[in-house]
């Protein structure tokens, strides 16, 4: 197992944004801790079962107070920004931030507040508390473990759902930033320096991390997935991956609807991998993904075995998919039908069984289907809802005639209660 903990590179502007004298002891403090947190703590090859672990923690200028137990509620808080993705032998990425427990995060806090590389006993402790919940050694697959692929993130940055959010990343040392420029403590010259040395410091490392992420992914799929023209969306790339027979209409159905991406990956891949658990039994080894038997969804559905679960195990809300309407007896009805179809490259199935499932004419995702505007972009399927029904609104022939009025109806359809 080789590990490693990325930082940023060093800029010249950090000999002035350093010396206190010259900016003022907080903002030096705040951009010293920024110079040296780890952006991302790697696990190459950590089991047989994995090639990689990427944990990519949020900096924290305040790691006293979140050490202390007292603030059990402010590490929690700040845990929320952090992402654990996995890489598996089979090459399909996971999201197992929801697995960071508060042990978990208060042992990233020490290690984060402690010398990484000078602290292997700690290291060690943070990487078992992390292969908890069987995530290094799997003699089989649970029964909801379908439920942290990932398919939210995007390896490009400065879009939505990118792995890389930054809003999040040093909120601190932006404010103090400005602060300083506020109170003359630094001139815009300064100011403009740091914010350039910001943006080229945290494209350069998100690239490394990108690198190495997409290195340990299946190129082939990865270049099927380029075609398409969705980009480096991780939720397709897993559902391309999950059933190799059926990767080529599934692309197909991505190059001619760019704009339904985060649908498919949010209503689909959990479906996918609950039906590759039902007809892999309590055997998953002897059925390979790309060797599963030609068994119908429905069949899985009516035995009751599809999205069983350990009635031992807690079952939590999925606040997104609550959102999305995911769950509803309507939408896995839609979403079964929409599957099957896709994988047999029926085209009008497809635009039909997209329809029903959001209540709209199947004129209007034909019209989609025929035109795929890129500023439509990929929109969640809460929000892809709301923008099918406005365009519904106008007739399925008469909609957005220009970049510009596709903006205003995106930000129209965003219900009141969530602005």
């Amino acid at each position: 197992m080789d590990f490693d903990a990325l930082r940023v590179d060093a800029h010249p502007v950090d000999e002035d944004l350093l010396d206190a004298g010259v900016v003022g002891p907080e903002l030096a403090h705040l951009a010293g801790i920024y110079r040296g947190s780890s952006r991302a703590l790697v696990w190459r090859n950590p089991s047989s079962d994995w090639q990689l672990f990427l944990l990519l923690p949020p900096i924290a200028s305040r790691l006293s107070l979140l050490a202390n137990p007292i603030f059990a509620q402010l590490t929690r808080s700040w845990g929320l920004n952090a992402r654990f993705i996995g890489v598996d032998s089979d090459g399909l990425v996971y999201d197992f931030r929801g697995l960071l427990s508060d042990q978990t995060l208060r042992l990233l806090v020490e290690l984060l507040g402690a010398e990484v590389q000078q602290q292997p006993e700690l290291l060690d402790t943070l990487f078992a508390a992390l292969a908890q919940q069987m995530l290094t050694v799997l003699p089989r697959r649970e029964a909801d473990w379908g439920k942290h692929l990932d398919v939210e993130h995007r390896l490009e940055p400065l879009v939505p759902a990118s792995l890389f959010s930054r809003e999040s990343r040093y909120p601190d040392l932006m404010m103090s930033l400005r602060q300083a420029l506020k109170d003359k403590l630094i001139d815009v010259e300064l100011y403009g320096r740091v914010l350039r040395s910001v943006e080229l410091r945290e494209t350069s490392v998100e690239q490394r991390i990108g690198a190495l992420l997409e290195s340990a992914l299946d190129p082939v799929t990865m270049a099927k997935l380029a075609r398409t023209g969705v980009g480096k969306h991780l939720g397709c790339y897993n559902w391309l991956r999950l059933d190799l027979r059926h990767a080529a209409p599934r692309a197909h159905v991505l190059t001619r609807l760019p704009g339904l991406a985060s649908f498919f990956a949010e209503a689909l891949v959990p479906q996918q991998a609950a039906w590759l658990h039902a007809i892999s039994g309590a055997q998953p080894d002897e059925t390979r993904r790309d060797e599963a038997p030609c068994r119908n969804l429905d069949d899985a559905m009516q035995a009751g075995r599809l999205g069983a679960t350990d009635p031992s195990q807690t079952r939590t809300l999925d606040l997104r998919a609550l959102a999305a309407r995911n769950e509803s007896s309507h939408a896995a009805r839609w979403a079964a039908v929409l599957q099957r179809a896709i994988d047999a490259g029926q085209d009008r199935l497809i635009i039909e069984a997209i329809a029903q499932r959001f209540a709209v004419d199947d004129n209007l995702i034909r019209r989609l289907w025929r035109e795929s505007p890129e500023a439509l972009g990929q929109p969640p399927t809460w929000h892809l809802t709301q923008i099918l029904r406005r365009l519904a609104e106008g007739g399925p022939r008469r909609g957005p005639a220009s970049d510009d009025d596709w903006q205003a109806l995106i930000a129209a359809a965003i219900p009141t209660e969530a602005r």
